[in-house]
């Protein structure tokens, strides 16, 4: 038997407790890392009741730390994440490319992976802070809005492509973000005949972003690199001119050791 919850099928194997779980550790972020108990119940939408019986459930675990009045997560939680990335080899291959890549340029450099509407960093080289939000290894962005999340889009097949815009809702993170989806279809076209996306100040006002995809051995597209750099360092043309071929090229060697990981 299988339960219909706002508009998604669940089978009857659905554990809606981990779901509530999982809801309470995802409510912390960066602008969120000590919250009081009302605060955790408001962001991950549960009862103060609920709310309660899950932090103090993963204070015994040892994944949340409190004072008996604010909570907060303790480093245990990374070993949630570990498995998942200790299994993907991305992260370890692309890291010394992205150091060579950002040195290169000189600005920050990253990879990332396709998670739903998000896309999710797996490797960072941080030349600077670029951003008002800071960037780290587990940071999320909707994928429509971001070059890397283009550059992996572009080359899903067109059925999955086309799920994907039916399934999401495009805002406004900018004046530039493109929010109409024919737009949106159209740059993902010429983003795939190119072979490599530019997204300028559509997440951000005053930052640019040039990507390209990464391919596992078998050619799939399964992440994506980027270059990001803020406005002031030219026009968006001399970007493209200075960055695009470093990019290319760190893109083609971190296939080429993947390949051989899986050799």
């Amino acid at each position: 038997m299988s339960e219909i919850v706002q508009g998604t099928t669940r089978s009857g194997e659905f554990v809606q407790s981990l779901e509530r779980g999982l809801a309470v550790i995802r409510a912390f972020g960066t602008d969120r890392a000590r919250m009081t108990l009302s605060e955790v119940a408001r962001e991950a939408e549960l009862s103060r009741a609920s709310a309660r019986r899950f932090l103090h459930t993963l204070v015994e675990l040892g994944y949340v730390v409190t004072d008996g009045r604010v909570f907060a997560l303790r480093p245990q939680v990374l070993e949630l994440g570990y498995a998942y990335l200790s299994s993907l080899s991305l992260p370890d291959v692309a890291q010394p490319h992205l150091e060579q890549l950002a040195e290169d340029v000189g600005e920050s450099s990253s990879v990332a992976v396709l998670d739903g509407a998000d896309i999710v960093y797996v490797a960072r080289v941080a030349t600077r802070r670029i951003m008002s939000a800071a960037i780290k290894v587990g940071t999320r962005f909707p994928a429509a809005a971001t070059s890397m999340g283009r550059a992996v889009l572009a080359h899903v097949p067109d059925g999955e492509r086309e799920a994907f815009l039916a399934g999401i809702s495009l805002t406004a993170l900018t004046p530039r973000t493109i929010v109409d989806k024919g737009v949106l279809r159209a740059e993902l076209t010429a983003v795939r005949q190119q072979g490599w996306a530019l997204v300028d100040q559509e997440l951000e006002e005053g930052l640019r972003s040039i990507a390209a995809p990464l391919c596992d051995a078998s050619g799939r597209v399964v992440a994506a690199v980027n270059v990001s750099a803020p406005v002031r360092r030219g026009p968006v043309e001399d970007m493209v001119a200075e960055f695009r071929l470093p990019l290319l090229r760190a893109a083609r060697q971190i296939e080429a050791d993947l390949a051989r990981t899986r050799a």
